[in-house]
């Protein structure tokens, strides 16, 4: 008689790190930038970050988010 603890497990969810990411969501790449959701839509919505569409989801390429976090933006977020 086998012990319920033996049953099978599903193995643990495999941690990507951002860099080994292409496209992250909206949270993550406000994270990234240490700057609010919110402020990462005004971003986007000004046309200052770009994005890419896949169905519903709105990404954002990593390469575009280190390019931002390289410059100097010493002009507020929400104009």
């Amino acid at each position: 008689m086998q012990a319920a603890n033996s049953t099978h497990k599903k193995p643990p969810a495999r941690i990507i790190a951002p860099d080994a990411k292409l496209l992250v969501s909206r949270e993550e790449a406000a994270q990234l930038l240490s700057i609010s959701q919110r402020g990462l839509d005004y971003l986007i919505a000004n046309r200052r970050l770009p994005t890419r569409r896949i169905g519903g989801r709105v990404l954002i390429p990593v390469s575009n988010l280190r390019k931002y976090a390289r410059g100097d933006h010493p002009e507020r977020i929400v104009v």
